[in-house]
């Protein structure tokens, strides 16, 4: 018969070996560094944003981990060098964002509404990464809510006025 230290053993030593092959995979410049980010002004459409400028590899990973929230007319932008399929993912998070892929012309490639963040343990360990339908230059997100207030549509367009 098999005892509940014996049955708890091996699911305890599977628990660390999770959380640790996790914090491995967090680069460690988003853990012990703060990173800055460079602002800048964009427009949806006609909806003009404040942006903080993601444009280097520490800042991309760092994104907006631990942030505590996004006023309605600021959000980020993820700017890469050439267009690919770039996918994202809401560790350590701390609220929902909409996020827009865009092509290098400013035209939307794809939207994700209302994505939820992973902050606890458990969802850590399962947080997924949004993969964009099609190649993308840049990747804007803002504060749940904001594709449906300004009726973002995929014929939306990305002006930049200062990244």
């Amino acid at each position: 018969m098999t005892t509940r230290t014996q049955a708890l053993v091996p699911i305890i030593i599977a628990a660390v070996i999770v959380g640790v092959i996790g914090l491995m995979s967090i680069p460690s410049e988003s853990k012990l560094e703060s990173v800055e980010f460079p602002r800048g002004t964009i427009k949806v459409d006609d909806v003009p944003l404040e942006v903080q400028i993601a444009d280097t590899e520490p800042r991309r990973v760092r994104g907006l981990m631990f942030q505590d929230q996004l006023p309605p007319d600021q959000g980020m932008i993820f700017v890469f060098d050439e267009p690919g399929l770039y996918s994202l993912w809401m560790l350590n998070m701390q609220f929902h964002l909409d996020m827009i892929w865009f092509d290098e012309n400013g035209k939307v490639v794809h939207i994700e509404k209302d994505v939820p963040p992973c902050k606890t343990a458990l969802e850590i360990t399962t947080c997924q990464s949004v993969v964009p339908e099609g190649d993308a230059k840049y990747v804007l997100e803002v504060t749940a809510g904001f594709i449906d207030t300004n009726n973002i549509t995929k014929n939306s367009i990305l002006t930049i006025i200062s990244i």
